[in-house]
C-alpha cells in the first residue's frame, strides 16, 4: 500500500534522523512506528467494567491526584 503523508518540518526532520540512526528508509521506519501504535487485526478493545471504581484501599482520592503526581505516579521506571 502506498500513502502519503504531510508532516511538520520537526517531525520530518526526527524520522530523518531515527532513520539514519537505524540504517533504514524514513519509509520503512514510518511504516515500523506506525505499525507499533495499531492494534493487531482482529483485535477488540477491551472494555472495562466501572465496578469497584474509586475504591482504593491507600486512603487517597482524587484530590491527591496533583500530589500523586508530582510524586512520580505512572512515571515507568
Amino acid at each position: 500500500m502506498s500513502l502519503t503523508v504531510h508532516l511538520p518540518e520537526g517531525v520530518a526532520a526526527a524520522l530523518e534522523a531515527e532513520a539514519a540512526r537505524r540504517g533504514q528508509s524514513t519509509d520503512q521506519v514510518a511504516a515500523d512506528l506506525l505499525a507499533a501504535q495499531l492494534p493487531p487485526p482482529g483485535h477488540r478493545r477491551r472494555r472495562l467494567a466501572f465496578a469497584g471504581i474509586g475504591s482504593s484501599s491507600s486512603g487517597r482520592n482524587a484530590a491527591d491526584a496533583d500530589e500523586m503526581l508530582a510524586e512520580g505516579f505512572g512515571r515507568d521506571q
